[in-house]
């Protein structure tokens, strides 16, 4: 039992609180994109995210692998993200680190969605049974696309706020 949960309420608990993580992330870089700064998208984002990787440390032990070394350096690439938004206030360099530290974060939960999306549900897991098959590739390459497109659109114009500042 984690949390006072059997084992299958706990990893329904960690898959709602990681979707929850990644669609609000996908929400506040789709409006930073375009201009506009969603603060409470930003803060789902970040809070779920964090939760993400912290639940993801509950689980049974197992040997040391790629989910903990997931968790372990979006940790450390949020904690970076909080220091830059809270501490900088996103002024100066701050913004651009808030950027790439947050978009990386959110890379590391898609990514993981991916692989476990292949791992646990049957019609995927039929189409790439070991993981490493092109579909699986494919889908991370995805999710690669999508976080450059908005590092493309969201960085560059914050380049230019950060030298003003």
């Amino acid at each position: 039992m984690m949390l006072g949960l059997s084992l299958p309420e706990f990893t329904l608990l960690h898959v709602v609180i990681s979707l929850v993580g990644i669609a609000a992330g996908l929400i506040f870089f789709g409006a930073l994109s375009s201009g506009r700064w969603l603060s409470r998208a930003n803060g789902l984002f970040l809070t779920f995210t964090i939760l993400t990787s912290v639940t993801g440390f509950l689980f049974p032990p197992k040997p040391i692998g790629p989910p903990f070394i997931f968790g372990v350096v979006s940790l450390v690439l949020l904690a970076i993200a909080l220091f830059s938004l809270f501490v900088q206030q996103a002024r100066g360099p701050g913004r651009i680190i808030f950027l790439v530290t947050a978009l990386i974060a959110q890379w590391l939960n898609m990514v993981v969605l991916v692989v476990q999306s292949f791992q646990k549900i049957p019609a995927l897991n039929a189409l790439a049974p070991t993981g490493a098959e092109p579909p699986v590739l494919a889908g991370q390459a995805l999710m690669l696309l999508i976080i450059l497109f908005f590092a493309w659109r969201t960085i560059p114009a914050r380049i230019g706020h950060a030298i003003l500042r």
